[in-house]
Parts: structure tokens; C-alpha cells; sequence
């Protein structure tokens, strides 16, 4: 695997190094010595996974405040996504800012979103599916988020068509 950080502390894009042979390929998608090595949590107690049936679809901004803070690894298994991840830590340097990245089927690549850091994404191609490994269980009585296009995050999401959630739509204005 190859870590590249991505502009916010502690955020990684995750590229599998695959080895190909007649029959496809094989790849080591998650070890956690590699992630402690490198400071990031090893643990992972849930995986769940997101089918979105239309592109467009956009999910988020979610988190988890304390005591059941999570990080979270994510990656595209079919089809692709416009992932975004919100630095929202009040102490880092890159607080309020968003980056984001595509996950793809294709190119196998997964983003490692630290705790602190706000998660959402919009599928760019029908029939997309979203596979996350977390450090935490899901409390729903810690499960937060803010608003996908509040002004004060001015994420530009990549198509003008978006399936959002009742719930993802009431979310509040970051403070």
C-alpha cells in the first residue's frame, strides 16, 4: 500500500499496490501495522457498505463526537464517487478546509479520514458502491453532521443533480 497525505493532518489516500497476473490481480487493502506505523488507527470494530442506485446521489456530512469518535477508511467497489472529507478540528491548521478526491472502481484508491474530520460523498456514475471500515461502533446518539453545501466548508460538488437524504438535507449551518 502507498499513503500520501492530502492537505489536512492526518488525512491519507490509500493506493493498493497490485501485483497482476493472468488471472487479475491481488492487493493488500488494510494492514494495520502499516497504519500504525504510520500514526493512524489500526482498529477497525465495523465495516458497512452504501449502494447508490443513481449518480448524483450525495451522502453527508457526517461524523461522530466524543465518546465514540471515529476514523474511517473508504473506499469505491463499483462505480465511482466524489469523495470529501471537512477538517472541523477547532486546533488544526487546516481547520474548515475540504478536500476531496475520486474513488473509483478502477483505480482502487481508498481515503483514510481521521478522527475530526467531517465525511460525505456524491456518486458520479449509477450503481456506485461504498465500502467503509471504521474504529468505532455507530452510536446514533453521537452521530452529528452539517449541511453538504454550507457556505462556510464552499465544497463545489461535481454534478448539478443531487438525491440527497431528508435527513443529510436538514442538517444545520456549521457554527
Amino acid at each position: 500500500m502507498k499513503f500520501t497525505e492530502l492537505g489536512i493532518k492526518g488525512l491519507f489516500c490509500v493506493e493498493l499496490e497490485v501485483k497482476p497476473d493472468e488471472r487479475g490481480f491481488f492487493a493488500r487493502s488494510f494492514c494495520k501495522n502499516k497504519f500504525e506505523k504510520l500514526g493512524l488507527t489500526g482498529t477497525v470494530v465495523q465495516t458497512s457498505v452504501s449502494f447508490n442506485k443513481k449518480a448524483g446521489t450525495l451522502r453527508g456530512m457526517h461524523y461522530q463526537i466524543a465518546p465514540h469518535e471515529e476514523c474511517k477508511l473508504v473506499r469505491c467497489t463499483r462505480g465511482a464517487i466524489y469523495d470529501v472529507v471537512v477538517d472541523v478540528r477547532k486546533n488544526s491548521e487546516s481547520f474548515c478546509k475540504w478536500v476531496a478526491l475520486e474513488l473509483t472502481m478502477d483505480n482502487h484508491k481508498a481515503v483514510y479520514i481521521p478522527i475530526g474530520c467531517l465525511h460525505g460523498f456524491q456518486t458520479l456514475m449509477d450503481n456506485s458502491e461504498v465500502l467503509y471500515m471504521m474504529s468505532e461502533f455507530f452510536h446514533p446518539e453521537c452521530a452529528r453532521g452539517y449541511r453538504w453545501n454550507d457556505p462556510a466548508f464552499g465544497i463545489r460538488w461535481p454534478l448539478e443533480n443531487k438525491i440527497i437524504s431528508e435527513k443529510d438535507g436538514s442538517y444545520r449551518d456549521f457554527p
